[in-house]
């Protein structure tokens, strides 16, 4: 809690009427709060807390990239650098000084850290991000700054100050860092009404997209995760929310009845996939006969499959079933001004880069400043030294007759300098040891003086320069570190994967004709076939109704089923024919349809819907094919033509809305396939 919100609530030191006061009564009237006189001060005590979380806990900042946990690690790390390791718990404790909670949320921001590998140079077990195992105790593992956090992140010169939480010591504001870190690192985290998650991207990516705006050019920048895997990044939205990132792991067919995970998806470990493909096998979505871990540096788990099954449908189900696949919501939202701040990545970029440019071009000011200085005063010196100057004091009684004296020695060569010379500039002449004073080697004077010039010629052209310059400062840093850096989530557009299409039949389907039922659990009934818990079934009955259910432990779909199977929807390629009788004694009709869309456990009438109605005959064609029929009449109709063929294939194939064609006026007796002989 911040230093204000503990002067509120401090009561102790308010007067006794200190309450009263909270909420002027026309206010009071007006909120309806004149019984509640504090209303409006829990109000703001709440304000000033989401304020806080969300600006010194949730949200990194978009300078630094850092949040105020991760700058004060920093900050310490610097402190106690002097090449060697330090142990994380002498650096959490030293930490603990700026940072105003406790060793826990030091330790966690700190192993994160070290676990990036950019900033921190760790030893020991720092944990392992792909199979989820944390690091050890902070008294056992160590730490320093990298060589990268070294050159990029510290400027004591450009670094502004303010006081710590208990205001004992300083620290950093922001830190002076010269790179787009916070792309690079991403970050995470829930505030206060808010919330925040940058994805991290590629190290070479970010600095070639910084040159290109440098240099004016269009970039696109999309994440790079270090989990690896495939990523369809269509839908990013440039990290602001509403986008969409899917990402899949990377599979290797070893055998006809092996696959290997070789890269996971990002935000999982090989431990909780493999509990999200134990669990997806438990329910039957996929069948595996066994899994194993052999993760070590790089990501390997080996999945057995079950005899008969297909290596490329179960990684197809594995995607769609387990967290082979995820969906990550990115929310771009970062601290600018002491203001949350929604921004694309495009967008951060840019102004990181600028920045890097302004801190460039802030420290070759302070360099040129310095140098013009050093060429300054080595000047003076010179001019002491050589013209012997300092023997003009010797007969000085006062410390002003020894300025004044100086001063009127230097008078002739001071149009030849930069700028006016002060008395602390005499002032410094006069510490000048004799020691130095008879050593004094004038020609290295001169050349140390020409190598200053030279610095400030150089120095002055970056100035001129300056998108140059930062150019190349920009390739040193990836020539410097980015070996090793390439980029390692592959770029790929994925197909949307249905999962009633991808499903394995894990199940046995069984079915009760009679009675027009269907399930899992009528063992005892007629096996129909194997399908998966995402099937759906089409039944018809002898009544010429049928309907479309969803499998499940026992579905009812109509008594005295005629036909059932396992439908897809949009199946067109399956042509029905059905004859039936239209009512109790009207004519018979002939029909050929298909189906291909319908509403789930909704009852469908293929006939005219006249009561009575009955099924002579139905057939179901998955290859579309066609066979004539025999139609055979009632012995005692008054047909003279008792049994006669009918080729099925001269009807058009309609909805399944058509009554069909007749067939016959006559009572029918059976109809029976042509090549079938029963009669």
């Amino acid at each position: 809690m911040s230093d204000d919100t503990q002067d509120h609530l401090d009561f102790d030191n308010e007067p006794d009427d200190a309450s009263t006061e909270l909420v002027p009564a026309e206010t009071e009237e007006k909120s309806g709060n004149a019984k509640a006189p504090l209303a409006n001060s829990y109000q703001n005590w709440f304000l000033e807390y989401a304020s806080y979380v969300i600006l010194d806990r949730a949200v990194p900042a978009l300078l630094d990239g850092l949040k105020p946990v991760q700058r004060r690690i920093m900050h310490s790390l610097k402190e106690l650098d002097d090449g060697r390791y330090n142990k994380v718990a002498n650096v959490v404790g030293h930490s603990m000084r700026y940072h105003p909670h406790g060793d826990a949320s030091i330790y966690s921001a700190m192993v994160g850290m070290g676990q990036r590998n950019l900033l921190i140079d760790t030893q020991g077990n720092w944990g392992n991000t792909l199979t989820g195992d944390g690091a050890a105790a902070a008294r056992y593992i160590e730490a320093r700054l990298s060589p990268f956090a070294r050159d990029v992140v510290f400027n004591p010169k450009t670094t502004k100050w303010q006081l710590s939480y208990d205001g004992r010591n300083k620290e950093p504001t922001n830190l002076p860092v010269k790179f787009p870190l916070l792309l690079s690192e991403g970050a995470e985290g829930i505030a206060v009404g808010l919330a925040c998650k940058i994805l991290p991207h590629n190290f070479n990516e970010i600095i070639d997209a910084a040159i290109y705006h440098l240099n004016g050019d269009e970039f696109e920048l999309y994440p790079d995760f270090e989990t690896g895997g495939v990523a369809d990044f269509t839908n990013y939205n440039d990290g602001l929310r509403g986008g969409r990132v899917l990402v899949r792991a990377v599979f290797d067919i070893v055998s006809k009845y092996q696959i290997v995970i070789r890269e996971i998806p990002f935000g999982c470990t090989t431990g909780s996939l493999i509990d999200s493909i134990l669990s997806a096998n438990s329910k039957g979505k996929i069948k595996i006969k066994k899994i194993e871990d052999n993760t070590s540096e790089k990501a390997e788990i080996l999945i057995t499959l079950p005899p008969g099954s297909d290596a490329q449908a179960t990684i197809d189900a594995l995607y769609v079933f387990t967290d082979c696949q995820v969906s990550i919501a990115p929310n771009a939202c970062i601290i600018e001004d002491d203001t949350p701040l929604f921004i694309g990545v495009s967008e951060m970029l840019r102004r990181s880069a600028d920045n890097v440019k302004a801190l460039l071009k802030l420290e070759l000011e302070i360099k040129l400043a310095e140098l013009e200085e050093k060429w300054h005063f080595d000047s003076l010196e010179r001019i002491f030294i050589e013209e012997r100057i300092y023997r003009r004091i010797e007969e000085c009684e006062t410390w002003d007759a020894v300025i004044s004296e100086i001063h009127k020695g230097l008078d002739p060569f001071k149009p030849t300098l930069k700028r006016e010379v002060t008395d602390e500039d005499v002032a410094r002449l006069t510490e000048i040891r004799i020691k130095r004073i008879s050593k004094y080697n004038s020609f290295k004077a001169n050349d140390e003086i020409k190598k200053t010039e030279k610095e400030i010629r150089a120095t002055k052209r970056n100035l001129k320069s300056l998108t140059k310059f930062a150019t190349a400062y920009f390739e040193n840093l990836k020539e410097k570190y980015g070996k090793g850096r390439e980029r390692r989530t592959r770029i790929e557009s994925f197909e949307t994967i249905k999962a009633a299409e991808v499903a394995l039949p894990t199940e046995k389907l069984f079915v009760n004709r009679e009675d027009g039922f269907i399930g899992f659990s009528l063992k005892k009934d007629e096996f129909l076939c194997e399908c998966s818990q995402l099937d759906d079934v089409i039944a018809f009955s002898s009544d010429g109704t049928f309907r479309v259910s969803r499998v499940a432990d026992k579905v009812f779909m109509g008594k005295d089923i005629q036909h059932v199977a396992v439908w897809k929807k949009g199946d067109e390629e399956t042509i029905y024919d059905m004859v039936y009788r239209d009512g109790a004694r009207g004519a018979s009709f002939v029909k050929r349809f298909i189906v291909n869309a319908v509403t789930r456990d909704k009852v469908y009438d293929l006939t005219k819907g006249t009561k009575g109605s009955k099924v002579h005959y139905f057939k179901a064609n998955p290859d579309g094919s066609t066979r004539p029929i025999k139609v055979r009449l009632t012995p005692t109709c008054a047909a003279r033509v008792k049994e006669f063929d009918f080729d099925l294939g001269e009807l058009m194939v309609k909805g399944r809305s058509s009554k069909g064609n007749m067939l016959t006026k006559y009572a029918v007796a059976k109809v029976r396939s042509h090549f079938n002989t029963e009669l």
